[in-house]
């Protein structure tokens, strides 16, 4: 069965990992605007590269959850895409193999002048350190403001899907929540979240449960 996961920030905050943006709209005390759009790293970049500096650190100090291995699981059944909001590396060293990242990845950075200028990088970011044309690097993050690329290829993935399970995320972040309009009509569909704002009817089965808790009792319904 081809699956298709569609994750976000709920499924890493069981790992440890801050979800960051607070029900007032700031990250860390900031307007989110000044931490990921062009303006806010045009008008203070030492701000920016802190603000992701602290959250490389804290990813390489936590480890995957059972949701993540749970996902990674289900590949030894069947074929598993995962469509990721987050920009951590946990789906990966949980054993997923095939993951998307919709909104860039935190362990890479790329020349803000050249965007297919991409490298691993794990350590901090400066002001001062160069991609290989002489232009600052950033982090290779999809900022406000800014195109979504993998978009077109996260919609041919979801249209052609067997089912759909959505964890750690409301899925209320365009352009992410629009892939839902691509899924074909009667795909089943798994919404794991603890405090779900729809119930279950229909083809969507709510599982209203924290991930590490709900994506067990799916990959099980699944299996």
């Amino acid at each position: 069965m081809k699956i298709t996961v569609l994750s976000g920030a709920g499924i890493s905050a069981e790992s440890g990992l801050k979800t960051f943006r607070d029900s007032n709209g700031l990250w860390e005390g900031h307007d989110v605007m000044e931490l990921a759009s062009p303006q806010g790293w045009r008008a203070n970049p030492a701000l920016v590269l802190d603000f992701y500096n602290q959250r490389r650190r804290q990813l390489l100090e936590v480890s995957p959850n059972a949701a993540h291995e749970a996902l990674a699981g289900l590949e030894t059944r069947h074929e598993v895409d995962i469509i990721t909001q987050n920009v951590d590396d946990l789906h990966e060293r949980g054993g997923s193999s095939k993951v998307m990242h919709l909104h860039g990845e935190l362990l890479k950075v790329r020349c803000s002048k050249f965007h297919d200028d991409i490298k691993l990088w794990k350590k901090d970011v400066n002001l001062g350190d160069l991609s290989k044309n002489g232009h600052q690097l950033r982090p290779h993050i999809v900022w406000f403001g800014e195109d979504v690329p993998l978009i077109p290829k996260a919609v041919e993935i979801v249209s052609r899907c067997e089912a759909l399970i959505i964890v750690g995320t409301s899925m209320q972040v365009y352009p992410a929540a629009g892939l839902l309009n691509y899924a074909p009509v009667d795909l089943p569909i798994f919404f794991v979240d603890p405090k779900p704002a729809i119930a279950s009817g229909g083809r969507i089965q709510v599982i209203a449960e924290t991930a590490t808790k709900g994506i067990p009792t799916v990959v099980d319904l699944l299996n």
